[in-house]
């Protein structure tokens, strides 16, 4: 599998293989986006400067994905890490399935939700590549053994973007220490992945709070 980036990974990772979906769309482009600045990260294209990103090296990657997000930072060099994983995130989602359905990777399916609103629906071609991530993520996490750098870091960000079905909460609180330590091999992204879900959880539970409110 080492010829998909980072994102990539993560996004297959994340799928729901059995429903042919994503599980949150909206939980998965911030996964995905934290993913690319990671994968940059560790290709040494991507430093920290005093909590921002800045371009290091030269030349592509060869990955549209990385590339994009490249040519975003080389041309707003300006923003700390939370706002970079946040801003564009949907965009980055949509470009990574488009290649991901033009690569055969997976099949991109639109439907239209009350006939309206159109649903994207991803299935991927081969489902035992989804579940051997699951696997080795779920055996990075409850191992005490060192792990790939690119291993640490799916781990890490599969733990921060909260993703249940591939490590439950109680996993994750079983092996925090574990974590703690996948994350540091991971990079400046994930810890600003954690801080954009809480704002996620916080801003949803704020529109709920305000709706029961509401209909009272």
């Amino acid at each position: 599998m080492s010829e998909l980036s980072l994102p990539a990974r993560a996004y297959l990772l994340a799928c729901d293989t059995a429903r042919a979906r994503l599980p949150d769309r909206e939980r998965v482009a911030l996964l995905v986006r934290a993913a690319a600045w990671t994968d940059l990260v560790l290709r040494g294209r991507v430093a920290d400067d005093g909590g921002r990103p800045v371009v290091a090296g030269a030349g592509g990657t060869g990955h549209l994905v990385l590339d994009d997000v490249l040519a975003e930072l080389a041309a707003d060099p300006h923003r700390k890490w939370r706002a970079r994983v946040r801003r564009g995130a949907r965009e980055t989602l949509r470009s990574l399935e488009a290649q991901l359905d033009a690569a055969g990777v997976i099949t991109l399916r639109t439907s239209r939700v009350l006939g309206l609103f159109p649903r994207r629906r991803p299935a991927v071609r081969e489902p035992a590549r989804a579940a051997a991530l699951r696997d080795e993520v779920r055996a990075a996490l409850r191992s005490d053994t060192p792990v790939s750098a690119d291993v640490a870091a799916l781990t890490a960000l599969a733990a921060a973007v909260e993703l249940g079905a591939v490590l439950p909460r109680a996993e994750r609180r079983r092996h925090r220490d574990r974590l703690a330590w996948l994350e540091e091999q991971a990079g400046t992204a994930v810890p600003a992945l954690r801080k954009v879900i809480r704002e996620l959880h916080a801003a949803r539970a704020a529109r709920t709070a305000a709706a029961s409110g509401g209909g009272g």
